[in-house]
């Protein structure tokens, strides 16, 4: 059985509260957009797939439960446009919540001002369009794998490759599978892995605590390090590939992801080691040109300076935590990998479709 980040049924969605990973494995209820907002808020489900999926249920869940009932499907039309704003102030470097909003939003306006349709016929196509999001995103994950593990084989002189990943980027942060770590576990079915290092990713931990669940739970053989090791491992481990995942993938290929994957993409360049990103297309923004556009975010000093609930820093120090870093274009050397196939970065733009390009 794999992991579930949600479960979802026609008007009950319940999250895996990832903070209490991995010592208690907890699903809790989302009632509502309320609701969503705060565990998305609150990192109890993260990864910008699951954020978006999450997200947009979350409104299916309140619609069905009849939220909006007795209002016109104009009246019904704001309601869900002001609830999908709402969702996305939750983490807004990650792409995948704002446009899924803004589809989702396009695709409401175009139901509602069909002459025919009714509040009740909009209900039952938001809800419709919200639960299509899961087969897809399961769909577009194993897609990412297929091409990524073969385009590592391709690149490699080795019949088996051993891969550096930071973060959570697995079964964990999407509908199922993932992204960096569904590139991971498509070679391991193939019997082309040789092992896996995951960085522990401070200062949440993702990749201690995420990561590696999944790693010893579907049995692939894999090795904790700390951040501060990245360099030495792929000097003397036979780091064959470096594979990463993205919350947001700009025009020029610039791509913002979980903080500390900058350094490790200098790195890799450093030792010549291909440098991947893994990301579905929904997570590529060509509205943006460059990653200096992307807004940042940071989070609470708290989780820097505890552990745990337990104060481990001094006290009256400051503190900077941006969420995310960006990594250059330039260092993405292997290629950024999607469900339609890997690309350059310069390729990128090309080879997405006129949907994702904004146009």
């Amino acid at each position: 059985m794999s992991l579930e980040a949600l479960r979802y049924r026609r008007g009950s969605l319940r999250i895996l509260n990832q903070l209490l990973l991995p010592q208690r494995s907890c699903y809790e209820e989302i009632g509502g957009v309320r609701q969503g907002w705060e565990a998305i808020r609150a990192m109890k489900v993260r990864g910008a797939p699951a954020i978006a999926i999450v997200g947009c249920l979350s409104l299916a869940v309140e619609l069905h439960g009849g939220a909006g009932m007795g209002q016109d499907k104009t009246g019904l039309e704001t309601f869900i446009r002001d609830s999908l704003r709402y969702l996305v102030t939750a983490r807004p470097t990650a792409v995948n919540m704002a446009r899924a909003a803004e589809e989702l939003g396009a695709f409401a306006s175009q139901e509602a001002q069909r002459e025919e349709a009714t509040a009740e016929s909009l209900r039952e196509s938001v809800i419709q369009w919200a639960e299509a999001m899961l087969e897809k995103d399961l769909q577009d994950n194993r897609s990412i794998g297929e091409h990524g593990a073969r385009h590592l084989l391709q690149a490699s002189p080795q019949d088996k490759v051993t891969v550096l990943t930071h973060c959570n980027t697995g079964s964990l942060a999407t509908a199922g599978y993932g992204t960096a770590l569904g590139v991971i576990r498509s070679l391991h079915a193939l019997g082309h892995l040789e092992h896996v290092y995951c960085t522990e990713t401070r200062p949440y931990n993702q990749g201690a605590r995420l990561t590696a669940y999944e790693l010893v739970y579907d049995h692939i053989p894999a090795t904790l390090i700390a951040d501060s090791m990245v360099s030495v491992a792929m000097k003397e481990k036979g780091v064959s590939a470096v594979v990463v995942g993205a919350d947001r993938v700009v025009a020029n290929g610039d791509t913002a992801n979980k903080v500390g994957t900058y350094q490790l993409a200098i790195a890799a360049k450093h030792h010549e080691i291909p440098f991947y990103v893994a990301a579905p297309s929904t997570s590529c923004d060509l509205s943006l040109a460059e990653g200096a556009e992307i807004v940042i975010e940071e989070r609470p000093s708290q989780e820097l300076t505890d552990v745990n609930g337990v104060r481990i820093a001094a006290p009256g120090i400051g503190v900077w935590n941006p969420a995310f870093d960006i990594t250059p274009h330039e260092l993405i050397t292997g290629g950024i990998i999607t469900e339609l196939g890997v690309f350059c970065p310069e390729e990128l733009r090309a080879a997405l479709p006129g949907a994702v390009k904004g146009e």
